[in-house]
């Protein structure tokens, strides 16, 4: 049996400059639903099963005084410091549908280290 001690993964937060933008280029490039998305477009969430993508402003005066600013990369050559990876049984389809709707391609669909995988940047 679980202690009461014992975590589960809820949330994983990305801090984007448009919520309303960021939410619905997710739901269709990478195919989720919107669970939720707040009249001031300040907080969005996806269906993603037992987790939440959630997404809001980079800058919130709510929480930058108590846990500091977000550092985005400066150039093209820097990236954030978490990448969120999704799974699917059809990586090839998932990458073309999410280049097709936006996504940078980084590396096409190759080989099964874990599984066949593929990158691309939002």
């Amino acid at each position: 049996m679980a202690s009461a001690l014992t975590p589960a993964f809820a949330y994983t937060v990305v801090y984007v400059k448009d919520v309303a933008k960021s939410v619905a280029f997710y739901a269709k490039a990478f195919g989720y639903s919107v669970r939720r998305l707040d009249e001031c477009h300040r907080w969005g969430e996806l269906e993603s099963g037992k987790t939440t993508i959630a997404f809001t402003p980079l800058h919130q005066h709510e929480t930058d005084d108590i846990t500091g600013t977000v550092q985005i990369p400066r150039s093209g050559n820097e990236r954030g410091p978490v990448e969120v990876c999704f799974a699917y049984q059809d990586v090839d389809a998932a990458y073309k549908r999410a280049v097709e709707n936006g996504a940078v391609p980084v590396s096409e669909p190759e080989g099964e280290r874990v599984g066949p995988e593929s990158w691309v940047r939002t």
